[in-house]
């Protein structure tokens, strides 16, 4: 399963890791990805998204409709 917000989209950056010496090496810097179930009252059904933390915020403050509206409309989701 990839690493990636089925809502918003965010997916595994790349970076460097800096030692105490200043040398660099190649590093990822992951999203935080939680997995949710999540109730549609007008389709009647429960969604299971794998969501970052971010997301959730949006869904408090929009509501679980318009994301997921918002996110089939970006073709994040089915």
């Amino acid at each position: 399963m990839s690493r990636v917000c089925q809502l918003t989209g965010k997916k595994v950056m790349v970076g460097n890791h800096v030692s105490h010496s200043n040398a660099k090496t190649k590093r990822k810097f992951y999203p935080n990805l939680v997995t949710k179930k999540f109730y549609l009252p007008e389709e009647d059904k429960f969604l299971t998204l794998r969501v970052s933390t971010s997301a959730l915020r949006t869904i408090n403050k929009n509501g679980i409709t318009a994301c997921v509206k918002e996110a089939r409309a970006k073709g994040f989701l089915k």
